[in-house]
């Protein structure tokens, strides 16, 4: 960067592609890696164990989990946040905070940028340390794999034992249900009842929910002897009166002319 403004110098670092984004992500070596390899600071890739120098978690070592080259920043396993509801985040940390204790060789790239410059009695010391870490690594895979193998034989396992209880349980109903079928039904002796006037009275079944309907019993009227009316004479109705008709005018014509 050649400006001397720091608008654009912060521009510039924001803005910046990711492969010069890449070489910004790098961290000081300690003392006898320093010596070693003849280099002040490597850039930072995933497995190699790293000391925490400053902030809160200041001495922490551990293995890093994963590199965020977009956003310049760190997780290292067993560092975490708690948010306020609850749920825990990995605390993300700038590479310039840190310290390599040990590198991860086992990417062929980055061993041969390492042993550019140095003598062949260090580069055998590395092709060695090389292959103890991929060997550390293969095992550590296969191990996730007996681990991830034998979980899912325990879930088949509990699968196959509750399938065969269910058969049991099935088995056992069915026997239970031919035993029934099998047993000859008790026949009941029948008596003969000579049917009598009452008729059976019906019993009125209550359903839930539904509120009890209160009868009163209205007093019954008395009996009065019934009591000879005299003998009404029959009306008979009054025959219409025939009225006279209108003479026509075929008669009032008739009369005219005579």
């Amino acid at each position: 960067m050649v400006s001397i403004k720091p608008r654009k110098q912060r521009k510039s670092y924001y803005n910046a592609p990711l492969h010069k984004k890449r070489k910004w992500i790098s961290a000081h070596l300690e003392e006898n890696l320093l010596l070693k390899y003849d280099k002040r600071s490597i850039p930072v890739i995933k497995g190699d164990t790293v000391k925490v120098m400053r902030g809160s978690f200041k001495g922490h070592e551990d293995k890093i989990v994963s590199v965020h080259v977009k956003k310049q920043t760190v997780e290292i396993e067993g560092l975490t946040l708690t948010k306020a509801d609850g749920k825990k985040i990995a605390k993300p940390l700038h590479p310039s905070n840190l310290k390599i204790t040990k590198l991860n060789l086992t990417d062929k790239w980055r061993r041969k940028k390492i042993e550019s410059g140095l003598s062949e009695e260090t580069k055998k010391e590395i092709e060695k340390e090389a292959k103890e870490q991929i060997k550390q690594k293969e095992e550590e895979q296969r191990k996730l794999e007996e681990e991830r193998k034998a979980a899912e034989e325990a879930v088949l396992a509990e699968k196959e034992a509750e399938e065969e209880i269910e058969e049991k349980e099935k088995t056992e109903a069915e026997k239970e249900e031919k035993t029934v079928a099998e047993k000859p039904e008790k026949k009941t002796p029948t008596t003969d009842k000579k049917p009598t006037g009452k008729s059976p009275e019906k019993k009125t079944i209550e359903k839930p929910g539904e509120e009890k309907k209160i009868t009163k019993k209205t007093p019954e009227a008395k009996t009065k002897p019934a009591v000879k009316k005299p003998s009404e004479k029959k009306i008979t109705p009054k025959k219409k009166e025939t009225e006279k008709k209108t003479p026509t005018k075929t008669s009032e014509k008739k009369e005219e002319s005579k």
